[in-house]
């Protein structure tokens, strides 16, 4: 009933855009318990959640992409990805990886264990690769408490955070990197919440620097190893979907051959999305926009439709309109 559901509301939602579709979400009920429990895992529950037999086999690709995106709109506000400004990113080595500054998202090698940039992450496998790498998943929230047990020394300078790279993604009137640290860690009460991409982090460093210290680098080598030990290991086939919560999961996977043809690319639709009462940040403007709110990157479908993409964008809490007093970008420190 709910795979039937799913292909019906996208048959009828054929001639939409996403942007339409946002204002003209189908509903979903026989799937509402399913959506429900997501949405009830990454605020509250492990943080991730796998779905199986999404129905992409009757379908071309922009249907499926239609048929994934209304899916997700009834869990969150999609946002957009890359400087091609696109809601949904192909996750591939293929001709349909989109253009993403010096990001090296869909590259053969192992990917390890990070965080993308919005509240949360979603990938519909559409074709895996031929010798099917599993997928990888780490708790930050245990890395937390390992850290704090074994390594306490660590901690101040990780409440401190990094500065992290733009990826040549950028607009005019923005640094290449943020002038300002994200937390690596940050707490309100008994919420963690974590924001770590080495690669990210270490583009900053090497921009501005030399690089990382070597006190940094072995207590980044050390996350790394401790992140891997702990992590959850599954296999990612046609037609599953993975939901990651962006602050207490970290995600990536193992390394796979490169592909022999086109028709043989890994390929994997890509859905960051932002949800309401999601939690609490000791800062929102850091911890929540500081990492993805520049260039062509954060916007809302919404706010495409109206333009407002080619603009400076605010990290203001609880702000989603653009930025446009010169005064206040330098005050920003962009």
């Amino acid at each position: 009933a709910q795979r039937d559901e799913l292909m019906d509301a996208t048959s009828a939602s054929v001639a939409l855009s996403l942007p339409d579709l946002v204002a003209n979400v189908p509903p979903l009920p026989h799937c509402q318990s399913v959506l429900s429990g997501i949405a009830e895992s990454l605020r509250s529950g492990r943080g991730f959640a796998l779905l199986h037999r999404f129905p992409i086999e009757e379908f071309g690709r922009e249907s499926i992409e239609k048929m994934y995106w209304l899916f997700c709109c009834h869990l969150g506000v999609g946002v957009t990805q890359n400087s091609d400004a696109t809601l949904i990113h192909y996750v591939t080595e293929g001709k349909l990886r989109p253009n993403q500054g010096t990001r090296g998202v869909g590259n053969p090698g192992p990917v390890s264990l990070h965080v993308d940039l919005a509240d949360c992450v979603s990938l519909l496998c559409v074709r895996q690769a031929i010798d099917s790498p599993p997928s990888r998943l780490a708790s930050s929230t245990h890395l937390y408490n390992v850290l704090r047990e074994q390594h306490p020394q660590w901690l101040p300078r990780l409440f401190e955070g990094f500065i992290w790279d733009r990826q040549n993604e950028h607009g005019p009137l923005e640094t290449p990197a943020s002038r300002y640290k994200v937390p690596l860690f940050s707490r309100v009460g008994s919420t963690v919440s974590c924001r770590y991409n080495r690669n990210w982090m270490q583009k900053a460093a090497e921009r501005v620097g030399s690089g990382f210290t070597p006190d940094d680098a072995a207590m980044l080598d050390e996350i790394d190893s401790l992140s891997h030990t702990n992590c959850f290991e599954f296999d990612f086939q046609p037609g599953d979907v993975q939901f990651a919560n962006n602050y207490t999961i970290l995600h990536g996977r193992a390394p796979h051959a490169p592909a022999a043809s086109e028709d043989q690319t890994r390929l994997l639709m890509r859905i960051w999305f932002d949800m309401c009462d999601m939690r609490k940040w000791s800062d929102e403007a850091l911890i929540r926009y500081g990492i993805i709110r520049h260039g062509k990157l954060g916007w809302t479908a919404s706010e495409q439709a109206q333009g407002l993409d080619g603009k400076v964008h605010a990290r203001d809490a609880g702000s989603h309109k653009p930025l446009l007093a010169p005064a206040r970008v330098a005050h920003d420190g962009r």
